[in-house]
């Protein structure tokens, strides 16, 4: 009986080998990881994942789309498409993981620390009042995501994408 490969074994198998195309695939999610791998982990953090299951979540999407990429599929728009697979794995750990807890920054002084304390309470405060397809659709406009782009993410239209946009800046600027 024929064992099957874990998707690590994969992983380590095919980048020990000394294939061009092996080396080639490595240093194309290399670069990409190096390029979203921040935007990606804020945008985890920002659907309310603890920062290690934060980077559990992008650690999936890379090892996703090295699978991808390995398996020929298509190259366009893969900006868009890691926000994707972060937002669908994220929301699946969320359901099965507590929120974090928020800690505040330390800063020079101790008025400093409690005016950035307050400052970050009201805007998280502020945002987490917002619908989730408000919050989510402002979080992934903050990585750079076009409206194009976050529809898809979303699997919404553009029009939606820019409502909710709308909406959640005029909640925002209510409650500021």
């Amino acid at each position: 009986m024929r064992t099957i490969p874990t998707d690590a074994a994969l992983l380590n198998e095919l980048l020990e080998s000394s294939a061009p195309e092996a080396v080639s695939l490595e240093s194309e999610v290399t670069a990409m990881f190096d390029t979203y791998r921040n935007p990606l982990l804020r945008f985890a953090l920002s659907l309310g994942l603890a920062a290690a299951d934060g980077e559990e979540v992008i650690q999936e999407v890379f090892l996703a789309l090295f699978q991808h990429l390995r398996a020929g599929k298509p190259k366009d728009n893969l900006r868009s498409w890691l926000f994707q697979v972060c937002h669908n794995r994220a929301l699946k750990l969320r359901q099965r993981r507590p929120a974090p807890v928020l800690v505040p920054t330390a800063t020079a002084t101790p008025e400093e620390q409690a005016i950035a304390r307050q400052t970050k309470e009201r805007v998280a405060a502020a945002i987490r009042t917002l619908p989730e397809q408000e919050r989510v659709c402002l979080a992934l406009r903050a990585e750079g995501l076009r409206y194009r782009e976050i529809a898809g993410v979303l699997g919404i239209s553009l029009g939606g994408v820019a409502m909710a946009l709308e909406r959640a800046v005029g909640r925002l600027r209510e409650k500021a």
